[in-house]
């Protein structure tokens, strides 16, 4: 790389490049960035296209969690200290969880309370 370094009192202050080099360095940083965010994001949990169409298309967002984290009713119930009949009972909207029920819905199926409203 070449560059004229311009100095003030003495000191390094600026560097000039050419402009070449300067969109090199500009796309290597890029790169550098897209990397960086993609090993940032490899811990991030993923979800198939199957369970974000039932989520989209309006599904009751408790069952999909509940059947994308392999729970039946009657498992996520006792999890949570509750029957299966209220929990089917909210995934047919005839019911509204307690905001301490939807948090220990959500800490059991490794999510969000907001997760689990329409």
């Amino acid at each position: 790389m070449s560059a004229q370094i311009i100095e003030l009192n003495g000191v390094p202050a600026f560097a000039v490049v050419p402009v070449a080099e300067w969109n090199a360095l500009l796309s290597r940083l890029d790169d550098l960035l897209d990397v960086a965010d993609a090993k940032a994001g490899r811990d991030e949990e993923t979800f198939p296209s199957e369970f974000v169409d039932r989520l989209r298309a309006g599904e009751a967002p408790l069952r999909v969690w509940r059947e994308h984290r392999g729970h039946t009713l009657q498992v996520l119930a006792d999890r949570c200290g509750v029957s299966r009949q209220m929990l089917s009972m909210i995934e047919h909207d005839k019911a509204k969880p307690s905001s301490d029920l939807l948090a220990k819905l959500a800490s059991a199926l490794g999510c969000d309370m907001d997760d689990l409203h329409r």
